[in-house]
């Protein structure tokens, strides 16, 4: 390096100015600002962002804090949930919520008597359920639906519209439990019709495929085909970046980031509440891989670590960075 590259001066300067450059406020761009030598385009002012989460809390999760920067800051933020994540629930959660769904449609004047043989028959399912037994059909969708409102409550604490609220319950998740020759030509036409659909200028996607069960890794590659069809044939992809951000599992290392957005500590804390609404993860997940740790601690460590490395290389001292990697498209 010092032969070729220095001198050395030089080189510590350069590397310098290069790690400088990926830090931004402006996760959407900066309008009206000299955009040369941030990570976004500065134009256009507002930008369609469409978030893809596998799982329905690893938005808030790996993201949360650029999730809120982007819609405080005005821009057009989607979010995509790819899958149901129904097997990540315990099963008591079921019979909690429909006890409810019970008491509530008795305090309503209602007739209970399905709930109450459907309460029964769960019941003595889940007393005979053998490890890693599937559960029945209508047990995963009262799974799925618990995930489903949590997730709703994280993106509207996060500044989300209704509307912008997407669960996609791509097919793969639930055929893949009982088949594992698995075709995922349908889960990359739906992702596709959903691109066209919000036609993003930034997707942001898991890039973090350490998740144990690997869904994460599947749920990045159909997005991936899914662009790369559209490439070929749609004129806005042209101005469609893909940035992977990572989550609970490992970050990025310094010199692999393309965007570091940095967080106060108002910021963390909102972030740590929109977590908080995935209640059925909190506490003792059901998949918690090796670490010990509540994912939310997980993710406010892992930032934390990413401001701390970025002041010890001299840089502006920060309570919390969220990193992001561009995805180099081959033309």
């Amino acid at each position: 390096l010092a032969t070729e590259k220095g001198p050395v001066y030089n080189i510590n300067i350069d590397i310098f100015n290069k790690i400088q450059h990926t830090i931004t406020g402006w996760p959407g761009g900066k309008y009206n600002a000299d955009d040369s030598q941030r990570p976004e385009r500065a134009l256009p002012q507002v930008k369609r962002s469409i978030v893809f989460s596998p799982h329905p809390d690893d938005d808030v999760i790996s993201m949360g804090g650029t999730f809120i920067r982007l819609a405080d800051q005005g821009h057009d933020v989607h979010v995509a949930y790819q899958t149901s994540g129904n097997t990540a629930v315990w099963d008591d959660e079921v019979l909690r919520y429909v006890e409810f769904a019970t008491d509530f449609a008795a305090s309503q004047g209602q007739d209970t008597s399905h709930l109450k043989q459907q309460y029964a028959e769960m019941t003595t399912f889940f007393k005979g359920k053998q490890p890693n037994q599937s559960d029945t059909q209508e047990i995963r969708t009262i799974k799925g639906l618990i995930r489903k409102g949590e997730a709703i409550a994280g993106a509207r604490l996060s500044g989300l519209k209704d509307e912008n609220i997407h669960f996609m319950d791509l097919p793969f998740y639930d055929r893949s439990k009982f088949d594992k020759k698995v075709s995922f030509e349908d889960d990359i036409q739906q992702t596709m019709e959903l691109l066209q659909q919000v036609k993003p200028h930034q997707v942001f996607a898991a890039g973090d495929f350490a998740d144990p069960h690997g869904t994460h890794k599947v749920c990045f590659e159909i997005i991936l085909e899914a662009l790369h069809r559209l490439r070929k044939t749609e004129e806005w992809t042209k101005e469609c970046w893909l940035w992977m951000y990572r989550g609970a599992w490992h970050e990025f290392e310094i010199h692999e980031i393309e965007m570091a957005v940095p967080l106060s500590p108002q910021e963390v804390e909102r972030k740590r509440l929109a977590i908080f609404k995935h209640q059925s993860q909190k506490d003792l997940p059901v998949f918690p891989g090796d670490d010990a740790r509540e994912f939310w601690v997980r993710a406010e460590d892992r930032t934390r670590e990413t401001a701390r490395l970025y002041n010890e290389l001299g840089l502006a001292e920060y309570e919390a960075i969220e990193a992001f990697v561009k995805w180099k498209f081959e033309e």
